[in-house]
């Protein structure tokens, strides 16, 4: 651990959204750092498959509750924001995902926290953005407007096993051999491996100058989305190959999807909708005050094989 105030920082560090995907990961690398770690949680119970659940504290609150929000960011120094309304099963996600972060950016500043650190989607509105991706980045801009310093890490999808977007090509890649693919197969992107996302978010701690920043990050290759499926075949030894077509448009890709895969079309839909948006880094800043080269897609898919015996 680098010798910083907030390394060495008495108070402990808030994860909120400690069940999920990201966050619980967060919690694991942050005690291995040496870390005392505070848990916001809805349901404490859901912790319970947690090896680390004994090595933290743990506070029910719920941001859309902000009278229960002081007694999560009391006396803490810095947080982990993973706070998000289930992708489109909440029709006002966007409104919702607002107010929680707003909320949350008000208890923080009155509770004296000193960083709030938030993973938020790559995306450029002069470009094209999907509604969901914004909906992402706006929440950052909630939190910023707060005055708690932010740093904002942008990434597009996340290589990893448990990683919703990541699932979505592989179920698609495992469980069809000829691919009629729409026009988003041939979009860019840049994959990112689920240990560098998550070392870029615990070294922003470390790293006093990524403090109320945007910073976009991503894995070493610029690929499509039909790249990426090849990729991971061609790593599991599958053979596949694409037809791509122009009339499927991003809802009826959603309900191919749903079709296919165990991902329902109210989940896939936002992802959908996003994979038209071109999501590479155009601001090299992380590379700079991050000093590690972030690992190769395939490499990631790799990684991502070894950990697939432990999903469903």
């Amino acid at each position: 651990m680098s010798d910083t105030p907030e390394a060495h920082a008495p108070r402990p560090v808030l994860v909120t959204g400690a069940t999920g995907y990201i966050g619980s990961h967060v919690v694991a690398e942050l005690l291995a750092r040496g870390y005392p770690v505070r848990c916001m949680v809805r349901d404490r119970t859901k912790l319970e498959r947690f090896e680390w659940k004994e090595r933290v504290q743990v506070v029910e609150a719920d941001a859309f509750d902000i009278e229960s929000l002081p007694a999560a960011l009391h006396e803490i120094r810095a947080a982990y924001y993973f706070i998000h309304s289930l992708l489109g099963k909440e029709p006002n996600y966007a409104a919702r995902d607002h107010e929680a972060a707003s909320n949350f950016g008000l208890v923080a500043k009155e509770e004296g926290v000193r960083r709030i650190v938030y993973l938020s989607g790559l995306g450029r509105e002069e470009t094209y953005i999907s509604e969901h991706l914004y909906s992402r980045q706006e929440v950052g801009r909630v939190l910023a407007s707060s005055g708690v310093p932010v740093t904002e890490l942008r990434a597009a999808i996340v290589v990893g096993a448990w990683s919703l977007s990541f699932r979505m090509i592989r179920y698609l890649t495992d469980r069809i051999p000829l691919m009629i693919t729409p026009k988003w197969v041939r979009t860019r992107v840049q994959p990112i491996a689920e240990v560098d996302v998550i070392r870029y978010l615990c070294d922003a701690l470390e790293v006093p100058e990524s403090a109320g920043r945007v910073l976009e990050i991503g894995g070493a290759d610029i690929l499509t989305y039909g790249d990426m499926m090849m990729g991971y075949a061609e790593e599991k030894g599958l053979h596949r190959k694409m037809i791509p077509v122009p009339f499927l448009t991003p809802s009826l890709s959603a309900y191919w999807v749903d079709l296919v895969t165990p991902i329902p079309a109210s989940l896939a839909h936002p992802l959908i909708e996003g994979l038209r948006s071109e999501v590479i880094v155009t601001d090299d800043t992380a590379l700079r005050l991050f000093p590690f080269a972030p690992m190769s897609y395939r490499d990631a898919v790799k990684r991502a094989l070894e950990e697939q015996p432990k999903i469903g």
